[in-house]
């Protein structure tokens, strides 16, 4: 039987209409694909709180969540299923560090297709594509 992971995944927009991406590392599971960050739910953990320390730790920055879930979905890779709840915030902070990913950069939702998502997070591209132009 495969392992179910719970996951939560921050659509982090700024005052310019744009989203930040995330590319996996060559390290990483999934490497050299492109996500929402965020990161497995721990035991006990809410989902919203699960979202602000996943920020922390990789990108050493803080959000602010919106209490909403914008989206839940899930996808079956070849070992494991993951639960995506995707959630919007909007980054406190300034300055963003890498401590895990290979890079991040900013897009408009326009834009998002012209990257390699990973296949879990393709369903929350195509919304936020359709909340653009409905």
């Amino acid at each position: 039987m495969k392992k179910n992971i719970r996951v939560v995944a921050a659509i982090i927009e700024n005052d310019h209409n744009e989203i930040f991406c995330a590319l996996r590392s060559s390290t990483m599971s999934l490497p050299n694909l492109w996500e929402f960050p965020g990161g497995k739910i721990e035991a006990g953990e809410r989902v919203h709180e699960a979202l602000r320390r996943e920020i922390s730790e990789e990108f050493d920055c803080h959000i602010q969540t919106s209490q909403d879930i914008f989206m839940e979905t899930s996808h079956d890779y070849d070992t494991f299923t993951i639960e995506l709840i995707a959630i919007k915030a909007t980054l406190l902070s300034q300055t963003v560090k890498l401590t895990e990913h290979a890079q991040y950069i900013w897009l408009k939702r326009d834009n998002l297709l012209s990257l390699n998502w990973a296949p879990a997070d393709l369903p929350i591209v195509e919304k936020l594509i359709q909340e653009q132009n409905p």
